[in-house]
């Protein structure tokens, strides 16, 4: 957990971080905050308070103020439920064979799942759609199909 924080903390502000109980540890903690989030790891049942310092305080608020925390963590439920559905429609698997070529098509997954809820809500909701009119548009296509831009 730690050296992806300190990587993500390089391009992006991090606000809260959540993870499952595996990642409960002081360094993890001490990454987060140093990185500016608040982590949201819940604890196991043999844990205690007792090693004091931030451990302490976060147990204290995991135990305390239960509620909060949970509203908090199962923010996580969201990215799970993403993911799961992703590889239900699209595989688990990459084919490529190059990290880049892994990376995007990864996105490239992402982008179609993110099509294909955009068009299932679409017609669950009744949304009409409405494109680009391209009567008004500064990009116009000539009569053999280039294209043009007009200002």
């Amino acid at each position: 957990m730690a050296p992806l924080v300190e990587v993500t903390a390089k391009n992006f502000k991090i606000g809260e971080v959540s993870g499952d109980k595996a990642y409960a540890s002081v360094k993890n903690f001490e990454t987060v905050v140093a990185a500016g989030g608040v982590p949201f790891v819940p604890f196991r049942v043999d844990h205690s308070g007792r090693k004091g310092g931030l451990w302490q305080k976060l147990f204290h608020f995991f135990m305390f103020e239960r509620e909060t925390f949970l509203e908090h963590y199962h923010k996580r439920s969201n990215v799970e439920s993403t993911f799961s559905m992703m590889k239900r429609k699209f595989g688990d698997s990459l084919r490529s064979r190059t990290d880049t070529a892994m990376v995007n098509e990864a996105l490239c997954k992402v982008l179609c799942h993110n099509l294909v809820v955009l068009i299932h809500e679409i017609h669950e909701l009744g949304i009409e759609p409405k494109f680009w009119n391209t009567e008004n548009s500064p990009m116009t296509f000539g009569a053999s199909g280039e294209r043009a831009l007009y200002l």
